[in-house]
C-alpha cells in the first residue's frame, strides 16, 4: 500500500501521515524527486490526499495523475479530500479522471479541517483551539475509516446525486477561479524580494526577476507562499492585503 498526497500548507500532509501511521505504509509528497513509476508499479493499493478547491482537484494532483495514468491500471484506489465548508462531489472529481474501469475505487472519505484562505473577510483564520479541535477529529476518524477499509467495508463520499449536483455548480465557479488565478498573482510594495515564495512554490510559479517577482501563469492555488511570506505581500485572486497567516498545523504537533 501506497500513500501519495499534495499540500499547500500542511492540512492534507497531517491526514495522509496519519493514514500512514494507522495503515503501516509508505507515505510520499508528490513533490519529491523519487522515482514514483517504481513505487507505484509495486504498489497494489494506492491512496491518494489533497485539498478540495470547491468539487475542484488540484491541478498540481491532476498533472501528477495524468503523467502516471497507465501505471494505474489494475489498482485498488482510495481518496482522502480535506476540505473547509462544502466540499461537494471533491473525491468523486478525483475518480473520473480515470477511464471507465481503468482502477478500482475502493474507498474515498472526506476530512473538515481549518481554513487557510486568509484575505477573505468571512473566512477567517482559525484560532489554536479550532485547529487541534480539526486535528483531533481527524485523528478519530482515520481510526474508524482505517478500521473500515481492514474490514474490507467500502464507502465512497461525494459520489451521491446531491454531491453531484452541488459539485457542478462549484465546479463551473472553481475552473473560472483557477483560470483567474493563473493571471492574478500579485505583490504589494511591502515585498522585499527575499526569494521564500520562489523557493517554496510548488508549480516552480514563482520567479526573481528585475523589478521584483514575477510569476509564470502556473499557480495551483495552493496558498502556501500568502502564509509563507514574511511581509504578507502577497495575494491569488482576491486582492484583500493578508493580515493573518495560516502556519499550518505541523508547528502545533
Amino acid at each position: 500500500m501506497l500513500m501519495l498526497y499534495f499540500s499547500g500548507t500542511g492540512n492534507s500532509k497531517y491526514v495522509a501521515e496519519l493514514f500512514a501511521s494507522e495503515m503501516n505504509c509508505s507515505c510520499h509528497s508528490i513533490e519529491e524527486f523519487i522515482t514514483f513509476d517504481t513505487l507505484i508499479a509495486e504498489s497494489d493499493t494506492i491512496a491518494f490526499c489533497y485539498p478540495v478547491y470547491m468539487s475542484r482537484v488540484p491541478r498540481i494532483m491532476r498533472e501528477f495523475v495524468s503523467r502516471h495514468l497507465n501505471l494505474f491500471k489494475g489498482k485498488k484506489i482510495i481518496i482522502f479530500c480535506t476540505q473547509l465548508l462544502l466540499s461537494g462531489d471533491g473525491a468523486r472529481a478525483f475518480a473520473v479522471m480515470f477511464p471507465k474501469n481503468h482502477v478500482d475505487m475502493s474507498y474515498a472519505e472526506h476530512f473538515f479541517m481549518p481554513n487557510n484562505v486568509n484575505n477573505v473577510s468571512f473566512l477567517p483564520i482559525p484560532s489554536e483551539k479550532m485547529i487541534q479541535k480539526c486535528m483531533d477529529c481527524a485523528k478519530q476518524k482515520m481510526a474508524i475509516v482505517c478500521g473500515n477499509i481492514k474490514a474490507g467495508k467500502v464507502k465512497k463520499r461525494g459520489f451521491n446525486v446531491l454531491s453531484r449536483a452541488l459539485g457542478l455548480l462549484q465546479g463551473v465557479f472553481m475552473s473560472k477561479t483557477e483560470q483567474l488565478a493563473n493571471n492574478s498573482v500579485r505583490f504589494d510594495a511591502d515585498c522585499t524580494t527575499c526569494g521564500l515564495c520562489v523557493n517554496i512554490c510548488p508549480t516552480k510559479n514563482l520567479a526573481l526577476a528585475e523589478g521584483g517577482i514575477k510569476h509564470n501563469h502556473n499557480c495551483t492555488m495552493c496558498y502556501r507562499c500568502i502564509n509563507r511570506c514574511p511581509q504578507k505581500a502577497i495575494a491569488v485572486v482576491f486582492r484583500g492585503k493578508v493580515k493573518k497567516q495560516y502556519r499550518g498545523i505541523k508547528s502545533m504537533v
